[in-house]
């Protein structure tokens, strides 16, 4: 949105330094910004009509009919300083299916007061992009006060901003199509609130609201409608405008402390510039930047946003009659970035946008609405990289406040009243309703300001080391052989970012790009405190919370050789229960172990065994590799053949009964009943199992080893099971052994069978 005011400065007012605006023919700044394409300009054409207003002047009406094509519109009036108080809407129909929109509101809340030194400037409504249309309709009311008059000389002015791969370089047309009025009688009309020229004594103050230019002491005459002087009652001539010469006196364009953003510059949009063919005026110097919305829908594509931007350009200077169009840049909600108001992007160009204050600023509208949606961030990042690098021109800190002075008499949206000639502060990065009584910039995007500063002026915020490849984590601290790569995330976009830094230990080890996310680094053995450190484009300085990193090459080691050992479980051919033992140990973190034969497995840092099976008769080797959290690594194996002895090759004394059945091992087994019957077995070997078969009436045994009883086993079991390992012994190393069981004949449940056991070699 926009509320504004220009004066022409005169030759003598052109290097004046108390003017605080400079008037350069031919001169238009930097003009390097970038556009993708230059298409030239683009033809648009604006469309006038008159609406009809009821006898008590109060309302207001254009029936619903057929259009030429257009895109945008908005509502006009004769007077400037004139005020639609109730409300005005319109609803279009659409080019491409027919159906018509619902009723839109035009918004009010604006003051189009902005070139007053114009003889044609008119009123207006904030223009509203309605898409590719054909038909329209319009309704306006007072606001249902009988006083209440709406004002004269109410138009609809539709634009349409033409097609962009045209590549029409005539001029822009303007068709003033106003039903059952002279076309020509509009442009003729002078605003009814105009004051008298004053005399060459009169405080500038209140000449003029978009100049800001003001005294120390405001004229007493100042009203909401300034003054103008003599050289402002009309447009410039030859002879009022310096000549091309005085360019050479243009200072060049400040450097800025930030780098600028990229743009579409006007070429890029297609601005026609034989629609404004005056030469741009220069403010001495520039303080704040006011962020608006231009209170349109949010629903144009960004492939369309250098119509609307067109249109815009159209509206305020074929419908409201200005020199060119009001803001100095434009972000759509993409957040490319536009070109505003000619003169260079790089120099302070006056632009109309913030009544009363356009002095000493720069204006950005982003093309929408955002009084109850939220800004993307692609727009929030664009509109502060602009703020930044503008007032990075003129030594301004964007989180910071300055003061300004009133241009003319008026109050803001919060109650503040502004006396022209007066200084008031602000915020370097304001809204359009600090300085104005708007909605404008919407409460949402108003609300986003204090981001967009912190985004403009700095430090990095959100700088937290994410990762640490090459290395592994136990609990908070990494563990390396030596290299790794770091790498970070911020919360601040990377296009405020110079650069990044990797420290270690505090010292810088590597700088990249403010792009970049990571960087690699080359660690001595030892602990190490590794941080990222941010730089802001403004010079300020963020530095992440350290991680701490260990550089260690010492492998781990095993401090119990891997061992097997049978276990209890049932018994095949091809499956002997064993466990494997072992453990592993290491200076700074063991990460894990892993099994990777014959079979592959991975054991945490704490886990000493593992159950697994072998085949009998088979001699198998078991291959283990520790890992450290820094990738150093140790290896260790051991060997092993389960070898089944069946009962048949026991020496045997007592009675037993040899039992047949597929169950059992090799298809027999012994049973027996009789008291103190037994079986032994001699082998050499580390461990050994008895196999036995069991059921709810089967009797106890006595196990000897070696000669020496070691235990009484009881083979009794609620479920039958077979070839079931019940018992086990193991060595530290390998040795002849002899193991016996004897029959206990246990009362009521005598009976034991086995089927031999299983020893390990």
């Amino acid at each position: 949105m926009r509320a504004k005011k220009r004066i022409w400065a005169t030759a003598a007012l052109a290097t004046s330094a108390v003017a605080g605006v400079l008037v350069f023919e031919g001169m238009t700044g930097d003009t390097s910004v970038t556009a993708a394409a230059k298409p030239g300009p683009v033809k648009a054409e604006v469309h006038a009509t008159a609406l009809k207003v009821a006898g008590d002047g109060a309302s207001a009406v254009l029936g619903k009919r057929d259009t030429k094509p257009f895109s945008m519109l908005g509502i006009t009036w004769t007077d400037p300083a004139a005020k639609v108080t109730g409300t005005v809407e319109a609803r279009t129909r659409s080019a491409a299916d027919g159906t018509w929109s619902s009723w839109l509101p035009l918004e009010t809340d604006i003051d189009a007061r902005a070139e007053t030194g114009r003889s044609d400037v008119r009123g207006s409504t904030e223009p509203r992009w309605v898409g590719p249309s054909d038909g329209v309709e319009v309704r306006i009311n007072a606001g249902g006060k009988v006083s209440t008059k709406l004002p004269a000389g109410l138009r609809l002015d539709t634009v349409d901003p033409g097609r962009s791969n045209t590549l029409d370089a005539d001029p822009a047309a303007f068709a003033a199509d106003i039903e059952g009025e002279d076309p020509t009688t509009d442009s003729a009309e002078t605003p009814t609130s105009e004051a008298p020229a004053p005399s060459d004594s009169t405080d500038s103050a209140a000449e003029d609201a978009s100049s800001d230019t003001a005294s120390s002491s405001p004229s007493a005459t100042a009203t909401d409608q300034p003054a103008l002087t003599a050289s402002e009652s009309s447009s410039p001539s030859a002879s009022t405008s310096p000549s091309a010469s005085a360019s050479d006196t243009l200072p060049p364009a400040p450097v800025s402390t930030v780098p600028k953003p990229p743009m579409t510059s006007r070429a890029g949009w297609g601005a026609d510039e034989s629609m404004s063919p005056e030469e741009p005026e220069y403010n001495s110097t520039l303080k704040a930047v006011f962020v608006h919305h231009t209170a349109g829908t949010n629903d144009y594509t960004c492939a369309e946003s250098a119509a609307v931007v067109r249109s815009v350009y159209a509206y305020h200077i074929q419908a409201e009659k200005w020199k060119d169009i009001g803001y100095n840049f434009l972000v759509d909600k993409c957040g490319t970035i536009f070109e505003g108001r000619k003169g260079g992007v790089d120099r302070p160009v006056l632009g109309a946008h913030t009544y009363g204050f356009n002095r000493e600023s720069t204006g950005i509208a982003v093309l929408g609405t955002y009084t109850s949606t939220t800004a993307p961030s692609a727009v929030t990042t664009s509109v502060a990289r602009i703020a930044a690098w503008k007032l990075g021109q003129y030594k301004g800190d964007p989180a910071g406040t300055t003061l300004l002075t009133a241009g003319a008499n008026g109050n803001n949206n919060f109650g503040t009243s502004f006396t022209a000639g007066k200084t008031y502060t602000f915020n370097q990065i304001s809204g359009h309703r600090d300085g104005f009584n708007t909605e404008c910039p919407g409460t949402k995007l108003y609300g986003q300001l204090p981001a967009i500063r912190s985004l403009a002026a700095g430090p990095v915020t959100g700088l937290a080391i994410k990762s640490v490849t090459g290395a592994g984590l136990s609990g908070t601290t990494y563990y390396t052989k030596s290299a790794v790569t770091v790498g970070w995330s911020a919360s601040t976009p990377s296009a405020f970012i110079s650069k990044y830094e990797l420290l270690v230990d505090g010292k810088s080890v590597a700088t990249t790009a403010g792009t970049a996310t990571s960087a690699k680094a080359t660690l001595a053995v030892g602990s190490h405190k590794v941080q990222v450190r941010a730089t802001h484009q403004s010079g300020k300085v963020t530095t992440s919370a350290a991680a701490t990193v260990v550089a260690d090459q010492t492998a781990p080691s095993f401090s119990t050789k891997p061992n097997l050992v049978l276990r209890t479980g049932t018994v095949n051919t091809t499956a002997v229960p064993i466990t494997l033992k072992w453990k592993a140990t290491d200076a700074a973190a063991l990460k894990e172990v892993r099994l990777t034969a014959p079979v592959a497995k991975t054991y945490g840092p704490t886990v000493t065994s593992a159950s697994h099976t072998a085949k009998s008769g088979t001699a198998t080797s078991w291959a283990m590799k520790a890992y450290d959290q820094a990738g150093n690594t140790a290896s260790a194996s051991v060997s092993g053949t389960p070898v089944i002895l069946q009962e048949s090759s026991a020496t045997k004394k007592g009675t037993w009964t040899t039992k047949s059945s597929s169950s059992y091992l090799g298809g027999k087994s012994y049973s027996s009943k009789s008291k103190s019957a037994s079986l032994s077995w001699t082998f050499t070997g580390r461990s050994v199992a008895l196999v036995a078969s069991r059921a709810s009436t089967s009797g106890q045994v006595y196990v000897y080893v070696d000669g020496v009883k070691v235990s009484t086993v009881d083979l009794k079991s609620s479920t039958t099971k077979y070839r079931d390992a019940l018992w086990t012994k193991s060595w530290s190393s390998s040795a002849k052994h002899t193991v016996k069981i004897v029959v206990v004949a246990t009362s009521g449940r005598p009976t034991v069978t086995t089927d031999g056991i299983v020893y390990l070699k």
